[in-house]
């Protein structure tokens, strides 16, 4: 975006993160003291501005958090916040038990919120207009008389000024005149949309002094768009949560608005060399907050530069601005090709490619045909990259000779007082010699895995670093009713990765079962592979670990 058709366009805003306090009033989200120190650090990493900290005062959580920040967070770039509100109604600023916790918490900035709508000061607070201003006025001035810098959040700010424009400007000049650095127009409804945000800002220019800041939530979805036509107006600071959140449908999302602002409109926000990190902490934080990250969310998810169309993944092969708007590495990510029903043959090359599995145009043919056919049946196999590896490799005629299955059987006893065992027996050959074992589990998909474990164990020891972290059933025709078929999705992991691998029949565990082999015979291949190469190279290959 020029810069020569945003005039106000700045040349950088501060980055303010909120998830310690905002962010974690989200649906599910309940951060411990150790989880709050982490988060801290790596906003800091990243390079935000300010890391609103939480308000401390209000519960043990947050005390502690700020009594242990001076020692435990080693902050480079970001400055910790503590937040807090305005004084309660006909009371004195200095005796105010929330001001006073503000200024002890030691942190050399604080944040308050104040109303900002004339609805909210008359009905929530019950007092009057006058009383409202004054509230603003004598909080900040008794903070900043203590040496702290202030951001003043006006709450509902833009609610408060389509209903009263005088009082919601009379509150921010209140603000200022105690001296507060930031002014932060605050949309806490989440419903005001950008042409409206235009709008109030276009009235608002060159009205006030201190530094104007903004802080949407996200409930009509405009969060971030807001953010950037606040800053496309003159606003230099922006407020909000990695990966967006917050109460409801949450805040605006810096893992989206920084990226914009920076790399698209020229806007500095965390340091450039920085940007880079921004796809790994954003994951980070998901993991602690413990709130899976959204696949399809902008720069950062999973599928953000995901490609599955054939037509698209072709273009791609060829230019790779044909269908990304930006290259994925400048925020961390990386381009990522899917291959399922919609896959052409470039799309199966480069996914074969990245296999290491050589295809040539006729066996790249057939993969397509197959995998068509088999998506038709129910398989899914841009979620189970595992058994399109193996589909792969069937095609060029390889076929894993680890074992060798006879059959397998599954027994459920039900017990007096409604107790249930469940026993696997597989019988197998490997290195042409037969086995048969059984085990008990707590279900048949992990007597099944303990039964094939046994039996494989003292060929294999790799067996050992080889974990199912994950296991989904989906009916894919629910009016058939007990006839209907199932997809199984199994996720493995070890040391160096994660796979996953799919199974599909009318039978739950006979597709389970088909699941679980593929994730065995991945694992062993990525166990063994260094062996078989090094054996290979020296042309001997034992018959364990031939191909």
């Amino acid at each position: 975006m020029s810069s020569s058709l945003l005039p106000r366009l700045p040349g950088s805003v501060d980055i303010y993160d909120t998830t310690l306090r905002d962010g974690s009033q989200q649906e599910g989200i309940s951060l411990t003291v150790e989880d709050k120190l982490k988060v801290a650090q790596q906003l800091d990493r990243l390079g935000v501005s300010f890391i609103e900290g939480g308000w401390p005062g209000a519960n043990p959580k947050d005390e502690e958090f700020f009594r242990r920040a001076p020692s435990e967070l080693k902050l480079e770039t970001a400055r910790l916040v503590a937040f807090g509100s305005t004084r309660r109604p006909n009371s004195r600023a200095e005796d105010d038990p929330t001001l006073q916790a503000l200024v002890a918490a030691g942190t050399d900035a604080v944040c308050i919120v104040a109303k900002s709508w004339d609805y909210h000061v008359t009905e929530a607070l019950r007092t009057t207009l006058d009383e409202g201003v004054a509230m603003a006025l004598e909080s900040v001035r008794y903070l900043t008389s203590h040496g702290l810098e202030v951001f003043f959040d006006a709450e509902h700010f833009f609610d408060g000024y389509r209903a009263n424009p005088r009082f919601a400007r009379s509150i921010l000049e209140a603000a200022q005149e105690g001296g507060a650095r930031t002014l932060v127009l605050c949309d806490t409804n989440g419903g005001t949309l950008p042409h409206e945000i235009a709008a109030t800002l276009e009235e608002l220019e060159g009205a006030f002094s201190s530094e104007l800041g903004v802080h949407f939530h996200n409930d009509s979805g405009c969060a971030v768009a807001n953010s950037l036509t606040a800053v496309s107006l003159g606003v230099t600071h922006v407020q909000g949560c990695v990966n967006g959140y917050g109460e409801r449908t949450g805040n605006a999302n810096l893992s989206t608005v920084v990226p914009n602002l920076t790399l698209k409109m020229g806007v500095e926000t965390i340091p450039r060399e920085r940007i880079t990190l921004l796809t790994s902490i954003s994951r980070h934080l998901a993991e602690i907050v413990n709130v899976p990250l959204a696949s399809q969310a902008p720069y950062v998810g999973f599928s953000a530069f995901a490609h599955k169309a054939g037509l698209h993944v072709s273009a791609i092969a060829r230019r790779k601005d044909a269908y990304e708007h930006l290259e994925p590495e400048l925020v961390g990510n990386g381009s990522k090709f899917v291959v399922s029903e919609m896959a052409g043959r470039q799309s199966i090359a480069m996914k074969a490619g990245e296999l290491g599995v050589e295809l040539d145009s006729e066996s790249i043919v057939k993969v397509v045909e197959r995998l068509k056919s088999l998506e038709h049946s129910g398989y899914h196999f841009e979620a189970a990259d595992g058994s399109l590896e193996l589909l792969l490799r069937d095609t060029v005629g390889w076929r894993q000779e680890f074992f060798t299955l006879e059959s397998f059987r599954v027994l459920t006893d039900y017990s007096e007082g409604g107790l249930a065992s469940t026993e696997a027996t597989v019988k197998l050959t490997v290195n042409g010699e037969r086995h048969i074992a059984t085990a008990e589990g707590n279900g048949p998909v992990a007597a099944l895995d303990g039964a094939l474990r046994q039996a494989l164990g003292r060929y294999f020891t790799e067996l050992s670093q080889i974990h199912l972290t994950d296991f989904k059933v989906r009916v894919l025709d629910s009016e058939k009713a007990t006839d209907a078929t199932v997809r199984v999705l199994i996720d493995s992991a070890d040391h160096q990765g994660v796979w996953s691998t799919i199974g599909v029949s009318t039978n739950v565990i006979e597709a389970s079962w088909h699941a679980l082999v593929d994730s065995v015979v991945i694992g062993l291949l990525r166990q063994v592979s260094t062996t078989v190469d090094r054996h290979q190279s020296s042309g001997e290959v034992g018959s364990e670990l031939s191909f």
